[in-house]
């Protein structure tokens, strides 16, 4: 298949730029894995659309507040990095700006100047390899007083109040994304959810800037994955199992979930406990193993995230729900409506 072929014009208006509040007014389509079926909800529905036994599977990593922005020690020039992967204790891979001016040997200063960075390698795709030096215990002490949220590039309004970028229950630090499907989730709307009968399971997949890089070949298989470290527990392992032999569903919540999921299950034959990275790719043709249902948002054009809601329900399909959508002036992205595909 082809990039151009997963590609649907959006009015820039329809781009939400903040969240809606409270979290679960968002809208809500509803569409049929099957039969392509459209309906229009809200999301604090979702309890009368699920049965009790569907297992809602939610991924619990939390975002980084990891864009800091500096000087240069030897010459105070404004600059930038953006933490993208721990390579070791303290050692970083980041996005730097501007990169072509940050050469190994130079230092950064962030805040009061508590907090270093020293740049120790340029990689072949201009990423930097960071070690950073501060006097507190721990690193994300210093991000916590000096870093910014990394919201994606088509949000143009800086949050005054991080949260609104965290789900509520993140919880293990990993994250240059949020996972966007679950900032729709209050806690009333769990609790609802739970005493309806419906179960909820974690797993976690630190969320990497790949996540917003385009698809730059025209044939989709060409496309390199980038690689995120993801984890099972034996209890969310055991949850699944148990669910799917009880002939109920397995609903991932948003597409780190679902790529989780099938990535245990692409190399272990089923979902169980394990840990490691993945680049797993998925696209029309793909065979589910793990999943029966998807929450999700709206995504980009051409994104490697479209094309893996493609493979789970259909391309027709897909590509009508989001004519549908724009057309019903659905807000999308990171912060706009969502989607239920079951």
């Amino acid at each position: 298949m082809l990039k151009s072929d997963f590609y649907y014009e959006l009015p820039q208006e329809l781009i939400a730029q903040e969240p809606c509040i409270p979290r679960d007014a968002a809208r809500l389509l509803c569409l049929g894995r099957n039969d392509g079926c459209i309906s229009h909800r809200i999301f604090h529905d979702l309890p009368e659309l699920l049965e009790p036994g569907d297992l809602l599977v939610i991924n619990n990593s939390k975002v980084l507040p990891a864009r800091l922005i500096g000087h240069k020690s030897a010459t105070g020039a404004v600059c930038e990095l953006l933490l993208l992967r721990e390579a070791e204790r303290d050692v970083w891979e980041c996005l730097a700006k501007p990169g072509k001016r940050l050469h190994v040997g130079n230092t950064v200063e962030f805040g009061d100047g508590t907090l270093t960075a020293e740049i120790l390698e340029t990689r072949d795709d201009g990423n930097k390899l960071v070690r950073f030096s501060y006097d507190t215990q721990t690193l994300y002490e210093k991000l916590d007083a000096f870093g910014k949220m990394p919201l994606p590039p088509y949000i143009q309004k800086q949050l005054d109040d991080g949260s609104l970028y965290q789900t509520v229950y993140a919880k293990e630090l990993g994250s240059a994304a949020a996972p966007t499907a679950g900032l729709h989730f209050t806690p009333e709307l769990m609790q609802t959810l739970k005493e309806r009968g419906i179960q909820f399971a974690e797993v976690t997949l630190h969320v990497g800037l790949g996540t917003f890089r385009p698809v730059k070949e025209d044939d989709i298989l060409d496309h390199k994955m980038h690689s995120e470290w993801y984890s099972i527990s034996a209890e969310t392992a055991e949850k699944i199992q148990r669910t799917k032999k009880e002939g109920h569903r397995v609903i991932a919540v948003g597409t780190t979930s679902c790529r989780t999921l099938e990535a245990a299950a692409a190399v272990h034959g089923e979902v169980c406990a394990c840990s490691g990275d993945t680049d797993i790719f998925i696209y029309p043709g793909f065979a589910f193993r793990a999943i029966d249902g998807l929450i999700t948002n709206f995504h980009l054009p051409e994104s490697t995230l479209i094309m893996l809601v493609s493979a789970f329900c259909g391309y027709e399909n897909t590509m009508n729900a989001y004519r549908v959508a724009v057309a019903e002036k659905y807000r999308f992205f990171s912060f706009g409506d969502a989607m239920l595909i079951v």
